[in-house]
Parts: structure tokens; sequence; C-alpha cells
């Protein structure tokens, strides 16, 4: 795969990369007697570890699909951004408890001219590497790559912030060592907490790119039967493996023939143009043609559109048989009193008109 590639061959350059600024830092921190620049070597370290394990679970998220995982391995992604997550804590958590040891029992650092030109060198490879490896990860959806990319931001700041600490010390004498070492490994910290809290959003059912969302909907909006497309569901099982449905708003007099063929063209035209899998297509019928149910349903919106909680009135439809009329609403989750809107809404209508029952439903708002 053209992605996997990308992938692994971006990883092994940020390998090399981190191996000699590690190097380079772990010599020149150990010279100086300078624990935030030897910090930093550990956490050129850490970012070596993380492009390993990117690579692995590349490779394993990559296995062809089989029965007891029909939908292929992709999650295995997120568990690697998770691992690297937790990588990066540890190597946080470990470098602040050294620095706190500094302060207690401080000592000073001894700086070279060569010693400050190569940390300087590093932090201009640092924002080059991080650069590349994070447009890269962002262009092929890769977590784990896009992680890396940003931690590798964050070194080219902290390798900064040791050099200015050096130029402190030896202009004015007074060390900012051990304190500069704290931040760092708070700022390391902060930056494994960000990517844990990213990749569990992940796993527990993230809310749908809003881009992709409107793209997809856009898509099935060309088709002339479709008066709307709403309810729409992706569930994720790795990057750019998107499995989901939809509902559509379609004239009520079309038969099953018709209704099949437009399925089949919603779901090739979106695999076509976006990769998503849509697996269901569901109906709601609109009567063009019946005045009485237009103006019930107007009258719905005018009802739920005094209430700015209200985002989306859908699923019209007046059954004379049953005696009921029936839409869905979409009420805000930011409002801690939806169901309350809801009774209402539905109590307003029930007076509105008492020959009809309301079935109105609380939907959820699943993408934009």
């Amino acid at each position: 795969m053209d992605r996997e590639k990308t992938i692994i061959k971006t990883s092994i350059l940020g390998i090399i990369a981190n191996v000699f600024l590690a190097s380079f830092k772990a010599v020149i921190g150990i010279l100086a007697n300078s624990i935030a620049i030897t910090m930093d070597a550990v956490n050129n370290l850490s970012d070596v570890l993380s492009s390993v394990i990117t690579i692995i679970g590349t490779k394993l998220a990559g296995r062809a699909p089989d029965k007891n995982h029909p939908l292929g391995h992709g999650r295995i992604e997120y568990l690697t951004a998770m691992i690297i997550a937790v990588i990066i804590l540890y190597a946080g958590f470990a470098s602040l408890v050294e620095c706190i040891k500094k302060c207690i029992n401080p000592s000073k650092p001894k700086y070279e001219l060569i010693q400050l030109l190569i940390i300087a060198v590093a932090v201009v490879v640092k924002i080059v590497l991080g650069t590349y490896v994070k447009k890269v990860g962002d262009r092929v959806n890769s977590d784990s790559l896009s992680a890396s990319g940003k931690d590798a931001l964050f070194d080219a700041v902290i390798s900064t912030s040791t050099l200015v600490a050096a130029v402190i010390f030896i202009v004015f004498g007074v060390s900012l060592e051990h304190y500069l070492g704290i931040i760092i490994s708070v700022i390391i910290i902060k930056s494994g907490f960000d990517i844990l809290g990213d990749t569990f959003s992940e796993l527990l059912g993230k809310r749908i790119d809003s881009d992709l969302s409107r793209q997809i909907k856009e898509l099935v909006c060309t088709f002339p039967e479709v008066k709307g497309t709403y309810d729409l569901v992706l569930h994720n099982y790795g990057p750019d493996r998107l499995v989901g449905s939809l509902h559509v708003e379609v004239p009520a007099e079309m038969n099953a023939k018709e209704l099949d063929k437009l399925e089949r063209s919603i779901t090739e035209k979106v695999m076509k143009e976006t990769g998503v899998i849509i697996t269901g297509v569901s109906i709601y019928a609109v009567d063009q043609n019946d005045e009485e149910a237009k103006e019930i349903e107007a009258k719905v919106r005018e009802v739920a559109g005094a209430y700015p909680e209200v985002l989306e009135i859908h699923g019209f439809f007046l059954d004379r048989d049953e005696g009921n009329y029936r839409f869905d609403v979409i009420i805000d989750y930011d409002n801690k009193n939806r169901e309350e809107v809801y009774n209402k809404i539905v109590k307003e209508l029930e007076t509105a008109y008492p020959q009809y029952r309301v079935c109105a439903t609380l939907d959820v708002d699943m993408s934009d």
C-alpha cells in the first residue's frame, strides 16, 4: 500500500534523525553537566522508540481482513498511538523526577561554543523534521505519524529553551538549568496526555469530521430524487476505513425498483469520491402533493424554530391511516434540558392539531 510505505519511510527518516540528535545531545549534556540537555536527549530517544512502534503498528494494521476481523485491523493504529503517548508520559515523568532531584542538589553546568552550535543545529533539524512528519501524517491520516511530528516540534521548542538558558548562564552567570528541566518535563507530559486524549476519543466514537459529513451529504443531494440527507452515522475501523449509513428524503410515489437503483447509485458515488462505505440507505417518504401535510409541516417548523436549541427538523410524514404525523427533531447537546424542550414542542403541536397524534423522535446530533 502507498499509504503504508509512506508512513514507514517517514518513520525510518525520523529514527535516523533522532538517533543522531540523541547521541550528540547525550554527549553534550554529560560534558556540560547539563540536566536540561541530557533530558532533551532522553526525549529524542523516546521519539526513536515511538517511530519504531509506528512502523510495527502500521504493518499490523495493514493486514488483510479475515473471518474474525472482516473490516480489517486498522484500529491497531490507534493502539499504537496510545503506546506512543504512554512512552512520552513515562519520559516526561522520569525527567521531572530527575530535575526535581537536581533542584535539591544543584550543580553548575559548563558550556563550550561547539556545544551550543550543535544544539542550535538540532533545533533547525527538529523544526524541519517535525513539520515534514506532521504534514505527511495529516496527509495520509496517520494519528501515530502526526503525533510524532507534533512531538518533534515540541522538541524544537525544548531545545531552543535549553539554548537560551545556556546563553543566560554564560552572560549573566545565572543557572536556570534545573527549573528549565522541570518546564521541559511538564511540556512533554502535556504532549503525552494530549495524544492519549485524542486516541481515546477515536476509540470511543469521535464525532464525524465536519468537512467529510458535509461532503457526503452534498454528494447524496446531487441526485434529483433526494430532497434531503440526514442521520449520517460513520463507524471508524481505522484511518481511511469508515463504514456507515444515512437517511434520505424521497418522493412518496417512488417504487421499490426506483429506490433500489437510487440506493445503489448513492453507495457507489460516495465510495468512489470519498472512500466511505455506506452499508445502508434508509428512506423518509415525502408527499409533495399533500397540501395539509405541507401546512402541518410548516407549523412544526414554526413551533420548533421558536427554540434556539433546535438544530433541525426532518423526516416529516403525515399518515392519515394511522391518524398521526411523524418527524425527527434534533436538539443541541449543549442544552441540558433537551427532554424538556422536546416535551414543550410536542405539547404545543398536540394543541394545534388535536385530530392527529404527534409521533416525534428526539434524534441524536450525529453529524454536521
